[in-house]
């Protein structure tokens, strides 16, 4: 009886070992879903999932930036006495940056783009051409004569590795936006998504757009079918259970398509400007590190190159290059990127050369007693404007709006082939605890909350009082008004003459970092910030783009088993 019992339990046993190996190697398929045994990737439909994702890709003139943990501010002395950079630990997680610049010759590329898509000669789309034009007349001076920039700078191959000035921080995101939708055609288009060359073949305003393609993917290149499903050997295709075949599109799922190029926040720009990855000594993972370079100096101590600078900046009055034959810095207004050795992240000129927007809106003090992981002041948190019928809402050719700046400039507000974007609302804000508003740009520092001297009034010079919807806040600054047109359709400029104006900030103004070709040597320092608005370009302001790692903090690291 014993034996037959344990014979029994031995076959029992092995069954169970048996169903259990089977039921391991199945779960251990990379192809298997872990949650409910389904088949992921079935060529009879239902749930399509990258489950080969290894890694992000870096996009187009990208280098990776490991993040971490590092001392933001100033940690020497102020002897200008801002105080707008006091030192604070700040957390920022792993991202790409540009290399260089954004070049004019990378920009005259884009002007291009929207010149053969949206024609000026148009009049619907005159406005977003002439809205992206980089504003040339930044370089004239009343007692100095540099026309020959304001001719040439932009588009002349002379200065074609040249970082792209005179754009504003406005231009500058939609640049970043249009550079996205460029990249993810690229993908989509090598991968068989979207036929070839589309990026080159569209009519007029019908175009790709990231966020369109995910959300409505039929209606991208205004609903053409035969570039988003391309009759080729690589289509897409999947059969339904009727054995009817459907075009598949693109998802966030299958890892193709990149993340957003966007402007780097502060925080970003500063820790990348540093470049700490390969040092270790104590004092500067402190925060003593004072260049993008190693060392207290501007000149390079190495025996090869001694004595030579590492930056593009003024030496002192009169002074932007050095004397003719043995050049300090190698140029007197900008120069071409690359011209100096990177930092220890590979990224050039972080210091010198122009200085760059950053993402934030400027404010006195960085809040880090709030918030201390990917600091960033400007959150506007919007969402898909939707149809009656439920679907998104679709900007067309006769549906694009026009915002007036309070330059005077005028911008395309969204254009034809995006979706239309509203505010947040008590939908997405009801009994929440991390945001409550769509416009948080004020938080903690500006709103009626935070306000020490907030009335429900302000005043003219006149004496008179405006309403109380009109308040005046923490930030007094002056308000200029345009108007779109008068009687005779000429545009309306009127300035604020009011002597009551106590500051220049306000929720339009935007930080930027870095020293320029025309700033000393003070403003090389990663953490000097000074603020612009942004709606107004100089001749030493430029930019370059970032973008958000998805996945593992460090490159090679993903471990993930399936």
């Amino acid at each position: 009886m014993d034996m037959k019992k344990a014979m029994v339990c031995k076959v029992l046993l092995t069954t169970v070992l048996a169903v259990s190996l089977v039921g391991c190697k199945r779960s251990s398929s990379s192809n298997t879903s872990r949650g409910t045994g389904w088949d992921i990737n079935s060529r009879d439909g239902g749930f399509q999932y990258n489950t080969d994702f290894k890694e992000q890709e870096t996009a187009p003139g990208l280098v990776f930036v490991e993040g971490g943990t590092f001392t933001m501010g100033k940690v020497g002395d102020d002897v200008m006495h801002d105080w707008n950079n006091s030192p604070n630990q700040q957390h920022v997680q792993s991202f790409y940056m540009d290399e260089t610049e954004v070049t004019n010759k990378m920009y005259t590329e884009y002007l291009d783009w929207i010149k053969r898509t949206y024609p000026p000669t148009e009049e619907n789309f005159k406005g977003i051409y002439n809205g992206a034009l980089p504003d040339t007349l930044v370089w004239r001076n009343r007692l100095g004569y540099n026309e020959v920039m304001t001719e040439n700078y932009l588009r002349h191959p002379a200065y074609g590795e040249y970082p792209v000035v005179g754009v504003s921080w406005i231009q500058a995101v939609e640049f970043a936006n249009w550079r996205t939708d460029r990249v993810n055609e690229l993908y989509l288009e090598e991968e068989g998504y979207i036929a070839r060359d589309a990026k080159i073949a569209v009519e007029a305003g019908e175009t790709f757009n990231t966020d369109t393609y995910i959300n409505a993917p039929t209606q991208t290149y205004g609903g053409n079918d035969s570039i988003i499903s391309p009759q080729t050997t690589r289509r897409r295709v999947q059969t339904t259970a009727s054995g009817d075949t459907i075009n598949v599109y693109a998802g966030r799922e299958t890892g193709i398509i990149s993340p957003d190029y966007r402007l780097p926040t502060e925080a970003e720009w500063e820790y990348a400007a540093l470049g700490l990855t390969e040092l270790r000594n104590y004092n500067i993972y402190r925060g003593r590190k004072k260049y993008p370079w190693d060392g207290q100096y501007t000149r390079s101590g190495k025996r090869k190159v001694r004595g030579d600078q590492l930056a593009n900046f003024k030496q002192g009055k009169g002074d932007y290059g050095g004397i003719a034959g043995w050049s300090d810095d190698g140029a007197d207004i900008t120069n071409a990127v690359k011209q100096y050795e990177p930092n220890d992240f590979g990224l050039y000129d972080m210091a010198g050369n122009v200085a760059e927007w950053v993402a934030d809106v400027y404010r006195p003090i960085v809040d880090d007693e709030f918030n201390d992981f990917n600091y960033y002041r400007g959150n506007v948190y919007t969402k898909n404007s939707i149809s009656e019928d439920g679907t998104v809402k679709i900007v067309t050719v006769d549906e694009i709006v026009y915002d007036t700046l309070p330059n005077g400039d005028v911008i395309a507000r969204d254009l034809p082939g995006e979706i239309a974007q509203v505010p947040v609302d008590e939908d997405e804000t009801y009994l929440r605890q991390n945001f409550d508003r769509s416009d948080n740009r004020n938080f903690r520092d500006g709103d009626k909350r935070s306000s020490r001297y907030y009335r429900d009034y302000d005043e003219f010079d006149d004496g008179r009082k405006t309403t109380a919807s009109q308040t005046r806040k923490m930030y007094n600054s002056p308000k200029h008004n345009v108007e779109h047109v008068d009687s005779t359709g000429e545009m309306i400029r009127e300035y604020d003459k009011s002597n009551k104006r106590t500051s220049l900030i306000n929720d339009e103004v935007r930080v930027y970092k870095g020293g320029s070709w025309k700033d000393r040597e003070y403003w090389l320092d990663p953490a000097q910030r000074r603020y612009f608005p942004q709606t107004m370009a100089t001749d030493y302001i430029g930019f370059r783009c970032a973008m958000s790692r998805v996945g593992s903090k460090s490159k090679g690291r993903n471990k993930t088993k399936n």
